[in-house]
């Protein structure tokens, strides 16, 4: 049984020790959103260096979909561990990272030849993807979207939309990045339905073509096909489908940025494939090498074949013991069936949050595809205020009742969910149940 007694003892522990200790030697910018310090990890659950445990619904942020320290991942690093650490690619190359790269061409949606690199990180996978693009259309400008999160460097930073705390004060970004509407259905007009709003915003093409950039200047439309940090925002498939054309019809690349929705979170094994589409190139990272820094661009040939050789990679780019835990991530996802898992967990958990839905009437919205799914918090269903303060709260007082949970969205307000698709039912059922709690006493304060 988890232990989740609350947190709320004041004496000096293992983890205000190490909170002092943080404060001193690391610098503000590095957030957390927890108090606790952690001491080990195991499937869905996590332990501090006080002995207490927590059920974790973030999953190191959609980076462990299958699990902490799976046995398998941990065999196949000690594996590699044993045998060599660090050759460098570029200098000294091995079979796991043309291994990696075969099954990542194999899996990924598309009926056409594809090749991959790899680097360290999303950030850098969204980077070499733009200078990818940029190399075979010969076009610089790029398009992202309202809400987008592409990443933290200068470049990813300039096609994120939401400026704190990620972009303010650390302008001037990147020139020729666009940005446009981003189908938000919860928000958007009542008069209008789901298909009008999704015409209306790609008519708006037709405009941005002739007053911001024309066809023949960009060239690449980069979108995430489940919003993350936006709000767990779910386009149609119609949309989807909709801004495929327009690229096809432009000679513009179609970038699916997979980095948080990838790996069968989603209830496939990438967000992509909910709407047919085939994307030119693909972005991965976070839950490909379960915590291993590694991350991916997969993509036709012909357009990955545009840059020349030494222009593209990275010193520890496709890091031996990466992508040991990448192939390893890749069989345990197929021999577990974690793609169907993920859809079941998926089911499981929007079922409980309608309920919460009824219950609750700060919640405004439950959405979600697969086992990506969120509540989105109001002061009032009528007028749709976001309530950031609530979700704040519902934030820190889970974590000190044994539930990690976050939040995200541009206001604030949005409580997103992304636990091991690994976890036990008990689990689940446990860590609904302290939510629930949680979200009765923190409503049960505004009202007071």
């Amino acid at each position: 049984m988890v232990n989740v007694k609350e947190v709320t003892n004041v004496e000096i522990n293992k983890s205000a020790e190490l909170k002092q200790r943080r404060e001193k030697a690391v610098p503000r910018g590095p957030y957390h959103v927890t108090g606790i310090y952690v001491d080990s990890a195991k499937g869905a659950i996590i332990k501090d260096v006080d002995g207490k445990e927590y059920i974790d619904f973030a999953g190191g942020i959609g980076i462990q979909n299958i699990g902490h320290n799976h046995p398998k991942v941990v065999e196949a690093i000690q594996n590699q561990l044993s045998k060599f650490i660090h050759t460098c690619f570029h200098v000294a190359p091995y079979e796991s990272y043309i291994e990696l790269a075969e099954k990542l061409n194999e899996v990924t949606p598309g009926n056409f030849e594809k090749q991959t690199m790899f680097v360290n990180s999303g950030s850098e996978a969204v980077e070499n993807a733009i200078k990818i693009a940029r190399k075979y259309t010969g076009k610089s400008g790029v398009v992202s979207f309202d809400r987008a999160y592409h990443g933290r460097t200068l470049l990813t930073l300039s096609l994120t939309s939401k400026v704190e705390p990620y972009k303010k004060g650390f302008g001037p970004f990147a020139n020729e990045t666009y940005r446009m509407p981003y189908p938000y259905y919860y928000r958007s007009d009542y008069s209008m339905t789901n298909e009008q709003i999704d015409d209306q915003i790609l008519n708006k093409f037709k405009d941005f073509f002739l007053s911001e950039a024309s066809p023949e200047a960009i060239g690449a439309i980069i979108m995430e096909p489940v919003q993350g940090e936006g709000g767990f925002i779910v386009p149609s498939a119609r949309f989807v489908q909709g801004l495929k054309r327009i690229c096809e019809e432009n000679n513009i690349l179609f970038i699916a940025d997979e980095i948080q929705t990838g790996f069968c979170r989603t209830g496939k094994l990438f967000a992509i494939e909910h709407s047919g589409v085939e994307p030119d190139l693909i972005t991965m990272s976070k839950s490909l090498a379960a915590g291993m820094p590694l991350s991916a661009v997969t993509g036709k040939k012909e357009i990955m074949n545009a840059p020349g050789v030494g222009q593209l990679g990275g010193t520890f780019a496709g890091s031996p013991l990466a992508c040991a835990a990448g192939l390893a991530v890749l069989n345990v996802i197929e021999e577990e069936n974690l793609v169907e898992r993920s859809a079941w967990l998926g089911e499981k958990i929007q079922a409980k949050l309608r309920e919460f839905q009824e219950m609750f009437p700060v919640v405004g919205e439950v959405r979600g595809l697969g086992a990506m799914c969120a509540l989105e918090l109001v002061t009032d269903r009528e007028t749709k205020t976001p309530n950031k303060a609530l979700t704040g709260a519902i934030v820190e007082a889970s974590w000190k009742q044994g539930l990690i949970s976050l939040s995200a969205g541009i206001y604030g307000n949005v409580l997103r969910f992304l636990p091991p698709v690994t976890i036990t039912e008990e689990q689940l059922e446990k860590g609904l149940s302290i939510l629930e709690n949680v979200i009765a006493q923190e409503v049960g304060k505004k009202q007071s």
